[in-house]
């Protein structure tokens, strides 16, 4: 049952324009930059630079896409996120769903894997640009598979933080903006506290920054402390989604 609600999810997400538009957006700002960054290594590589100054296309290239890649999907996620549960509390198909021969488990594993589904696909599309360099060069794969884990990761825990945020309004909107404002400041906390770094407290708030835990594997450094953070930070949000359904199901 979670593949056929996730069916019924990525279905809807393509026979809407927002699902569309949003995707088209997407790759063609990718394929743009992607151009514009191979461009530029060429020209800043040819001659002007010392041997000893020169860095591989792969960490140039690479590092600009998904470094744009992890600030798109800040605004990406949320828009595509923001309808999952809310739409259907708006609409009151909600009761009928919950009302369904279906657990409350299977419909919130299945509308949060199709998201995924839906967002790998900008995720392939980026990875099959830097893919295409290896035509003329060696590419150092290791460092493309690490962002690849990286970005996964990130959007995950996007799509678990907003489909959390769409279960507890039936305002889309509201819930994309809730969305969104709990990124920014959970992407950006590490910086907002980096001048009171004594403070355990400001230490602990640190440590729970998405992007301080994104950088290592943006990097090409792949820990199991980072990984396992965005695990735990996509299954409690998962679950407080679970709750959350499971308390109107009950009320209902």
């Amino acid at each position: 049952m979670i593949f056929q609600v996730a069916r019924k999810e990525l279905k809807s997400m393509f026979s809407s324009p927002m699902g569309w538009v949003i995707l088209t957006v997407l790759i063609f700002v990718f394929a743009t930059y992607f151009i514009n960054a191979v461009t530029q290594y060429f020209s800043m590589m040819t001659g002007s630079i010392k041997s000893n100054g020169r860095i591989g296309v792969t960490l140039f290239v690479g590092q600009s896409l998904f470094g744009l890649a992890s600030l798109v999907m800040l605004f990406a996620v949320p828009l595509l996120s923001m309808r999952l549960i809310a739409e259907e509390r708006r609409t009151q198909t909600l009761t009928f769903l919950l009302s369904a021969p279906i657990s409350l488990t299977e419909i919130v594993l299945g509308k949060f894997l199709g998201l995924i589904v839906f967002l790998m696909i900008i995720i392939t599309v980026i990875t099959t640009m830097l893919f295409t360099l290896n035509n003329w060069t060696e590419l150092d794969f290791g460092y493309v598979f690490s962002n690849v884990l990286g970005l996964v990761l990130l959007v995950a825990s996007f799509s678990a933080l907003g489909l959390f945020f769409s279960s507890v309004t039936s305002q889309p909107v509201i819930a994309g903006l809730l969305s969104f404002v709990a990124l920014f400041a959970l992407l950006g906390i590490d910086q907002f506290l980096a001048a009171n770094t004594s403070n355990p407290l400001s230490q602990l708030l640190q440590d729970l920054s998405l992007m301080r835990h994104f950088e290592p594997l943006s990097q090409g450094l792949i820990d199991s402390k980072d990984i396992i953070f965005f695990l735990l930070f996509t299954g409690i949000f998962l679950i407080l989604t679970l709750r959350r359904l499971n308390a109107e199901r009950l009320r209902a």
